[in-house]
């Protein structure tokens, strides 16, 4: 598919005017959807579904009119190279995301363009860096086999279960203290402030879903900014949120109380809501599939130590658990869709995209693209082995996004996610009922609305 970028020396688009109007992409297929709420609907409804629908009425490019403007999305690995590696300047993340997220994360990572994006990463991976990574995996260790000894066998919702026990590791490892009786309201504060995103009632009205996410942010914002400035008087801890309070940049000066309440509140959404999501993902598949349990469990008894601990060092050797969790990310990316806005005008597909228009691409499309993935309906972590992988174009699987604005925290993913399988599948085998088939809210983070129902069988005595 032929694309043809602008030059690069071209002005960029004033973004502080709105996108795009639909009068101006005429040109461009697509679905205006029902009066005053567009497409907006059927979109929150199951994003990916509704791409491959689009895709298979319109082609790879397409316009849809949701949230009240309209967005030209381009489906495939070439389309997600070009708009997440970016390696024209053509696209702006801060633009894209700014209608869903600027009212409740903004100046978060993922909201920042070119210098100021990167100026600020690098501050911010002093947190990522080998020494603190190791107390965050000796601190996920500990608390994840005590947590999952506690839930105990029988009859479980899983979503709840884990999106509490990883909010309370968060605390650990990330924050370096319990939250305490405040925590309840700091994990409120957080499922506000994700649901508000897609909400369709966009100013912060009392008893609105965006009101709520608004009143979350303050919460949290005050909460973040006193700790901020204690971690600036006492000693220097070893949790993350240590680690940003004294970031400094390439001059030397200490990020603003501000800027590390921003970034904190952002990372600690990205961390706990993601990983909640992808982990539940992996865990109904691990159900379905018993072998790839038994595989999965076999590869961990095989690296712990003696205690039941898993060591750090351990970790890169879990190749099946890491295909595993690479599977469940394709069935199911956490993001189903990326926005960016143009910068200038560009040709993708046969089409002219002017400047100010909103983009996407589509992890959850791409991902189940038949002539990329067979049967994408099925579970397959080979898909996954080294020899596969080199076979995909790299921009075929990009639940992590890609380029300059790559999750930040996707080894402290793989690293919670591996720990998590490791103490959950050697205490237990899980179960499902037959025939279950729980439904997912799709957006904006995907999670079964029943909580995923399963059963932990002890292994003792097998």
């Amino acid at each position: 598919m032929a694309t043809q970028l602008a030059d690069p020396q071209t002005p960029a688009h004033d973004l502080s005017g709105p996108p795009t109007s639909g009068s101006q992409l005429e040109h461009i297929p697509g679905a205006d959807g029902l009066p005053l709420v567009g497409t907006t609907f059927a979109v929150l409804s199951d994003p990916p579904e509704f791409a491959r629908r689009m895709q298979a009425r319109y082609g790879r490019v397409y316009k849809v009119n949701s949230f009240g403007y309209y967005t030209v999305s381009m489906i495939g690995p070439e389309a997600n190279e070009l708009v997440l590696f970016d390696k024209n300047k053509l696209f702006s993340s801060e633009a894209g995301w700014g209608p869903v997220l600027d009212q409740l994360f903004p100046h978060g990572l993922m909201l920042m363009d070119f210098e100021r994006h990167r100026a600020d990463r690098r501050a911010l991976s002093i947190a990522f860096k080998p020494a603190p990574m190791r107390h965050y995996a000796e601190a996920l260790d500990r608390g994840m086999a005590q947590g999952v000894t506690a839930w105990g066998a029988g009859p479980m919702e899983f979503y709840p279960a884990i999106k509490s026990l990883t909010l309370e590791l968060a605390a650990d490892s990330f924050v370096g203290l319990p939250f305490g009786p405040e925590a309840d309201a700091i994990n409120t504060a957080f499922v506000d402030m994700v649901q508000a995103s897609v909400a369709p009632i966009r100013k912060p009205l009392p008893f609105t879903a965006m009101g709520r996410g608004v009143k979350g942010r303050k919460f949290l914002k005050e909460w973040f900014g006193r700790e901020t400035l204690r971690r600036r008087e006492g000693e220097e801890g070893p949790d993350l949120f240590s680690q940003f309070a004294r970031a400094r940049r390439e001059d030397g000066e200490l990020m603003t109380v501000d800027e590390v309440t921003d970034h904190m509140n952002f990372l600690m959404m990205a961390a706990h809501d993601t990983i909640t999501s992808s982990a539940t993902t992996l865990v109904w598949k691990l159900a379905e599939h018993p072998e790839w349990q038994e595989k999965l469990r076999e590869e961990a008894l095989g690296l712990m130590d003696d205690d039941g601990s898993l060591p750090e060092a351990a970790l890169g050797k879990m190749e099946l658990t890491e295909m595993a969790f690479k599977e469940a990310l394709r069935f199911m990316p956490p993001v189903p869709s990326i926005p960016r806005r143009a910068l200038r005008d560009f040709e993708y597909g046969g089409y002219t995209i002017p400047a100010g228009t909103q983009v996407s691409v589509s992890p959850g499309a791409t991902h189940w693209m038949e002539e990329i993935w067979p049967e994408p309906e099925k579970f397959d972590p080979m898909r996954f082995t080294p020899e596969a992988v080199k076979g995909r174009h790299k921009y075929a699987w990009v639940p992590f996004g890609g380029g300059a604005h790559m999750c930040l925290g996707l080894h402290f993913a793989y690293m919670q996610v591996k720990i998590l399988t490791a103490h959950l599948l050697t205490r237990y085998r899980i179960e499902i009922a037959e025939g279950y088939e729980p439904d997912w809210q799709a957006w904006p983070i995907p999670k079964p609305k029943d909580g995923l129902r399963v059963t932990l069988t002890p292994l003792q005595g097998e």
